[in-house]
């Protein structure tokens, strides 16, 4: 996993990231839920749009051998959709919250797709870096649990079905698991930006 830009796209990546990141930060501050109801949403368009457009790249060239980059990057989204199911079980977005979610998703898509076809290395680190700010937010989160500034509630049938938790689960159980799969994104995607910068 790499964690510090070391060259120009790389910065470029990371400064996106925390332009992002700062606003998440301005509008949702210490309130996790809701934080992660928005971003989530935002979270399942790299994937879809990458999975995508990979998809399409083996249609025109006529090339198999990309299947599996497809299914990671498939699979990454659906994770992220399910992230979002689960959290909009624990905390009932807003009608504001609903429309920022909407208009953060067609702003989104459109430049991730743009930045995907022209830069995929950048978009790759970018997403890297997203994921490991998101395990920062879900440590944070569970910081707040910890100290009682949030409450440890039981953990929703949904996350205790998808990730085969015991009945008992608490909250904290779920944000480590989806904290868990943040992190493997984050590898992922890191991996993909080390590998599109060796060609």
């Amino acid at each position: 996993m790499q964690n510090q830009p070391n060259n120009i796209s790389d910065k470029i990546a990371y400064g996106l990231t925390m332009f992002f990141r700062w606003f998440a930060d301005t509008f949702f501050a210490k309130r996790y839920g809701h934080r992660a109801v928005v971003l989530e949403t935002v979270a399942g368009v790299p994937g879809m749009v990458a999975g995508m457009w990979t998809h399409l790249k083996s249609l025109r060239q006529l090339r198999t051998g990309y299947g599996p980059t497809i299914r990671t990057l498939l699979s990454e989204a659906e994770n992220e959709r399910m992230h979002l199911m689960i959290f909009i079980a624990i905390i009932n977005p807003n009608r504001f919250e609903r429309w920022l979610i909407i208009f953060a998703q067609f702003i989104f898509w459109h430049f991730y797709f743009f930045l995907y076809i022209f830069f995929p290395k950048i978009a790759h680190r970018m997403v890297g870096y997203f994921e490991n700010q998101a395990v920062i937010s879900y440590t944070h989160y569970l910081e707040e649990i910890d100290a009682g500034r949030t409450e440890n509630i039981p953990a929703p049938k949904i996350a205790i079905d998808y990730y085969g938790l015991n009945p008992d689960a608490k909250l904290r159980d779920v944000i480590i698991a989806v904290r868990a799969d943040e992190q493997g994104h984050a590898d992922v995607n890191h991996d993909m930006a080390n590998q599109l910068a060796k060609k």
